[in-house]
């Protein structure tokens, strides 16, 4: 059973926006954290934002900040990752998670929806 599926990525341009969406099972809904991953290609997983539960608010990476918005829609159980102003730099693998608490390690990994940053 998946408990976590991601969608939307696709080809965008530079300067473009694109939004993410990660539907998640009742099973996830026990997890206070869903967070966003990336993997570029040649390169390693890095952390990019996350969402709290309990909190009610997000955090986000250096590379991301102030450009990328993570929410959660409780009713339809899917937490989303709305890009802004994307860059090549930002081509990579998006993945979704779910944690117990932002920081900790991941429980339950997505397979992952590719974003292409291109001309």
């Amino acid at each position: 059973q998946l408990h976590v599926v991601e969608s939307g990525g696709g080809l965008v341009q530079p300067g473009g926006s694109l939004r993410l969406s990660c539907a998640v099972s009742e099973f996830i809904l026990n997890y206070d954290a869903i967070g966003w991953f990336r993997q570029a290609p040649g390169k390693g997983r890095e952390g990019i934002s996350c969402f709290s539960s309990s909190s009610g608010s997000g955090t986000y990476a250096e590379s991301v900040k102030g450009r990328f918005t993570i929410s959660r829609d409780y009713d339809k159980n899917t937490v989303y990752l709305q890009m802004y102003n994307l860059k090549p730099e930002d081509t990579a693998i998006y993945y979704c998670a779910a944690m117990e608490l932002c920081g900790y390690g991941v429980d339950y990994w997505g397979k992952g929806t590719l974003v292409n940053v291109s001309s």
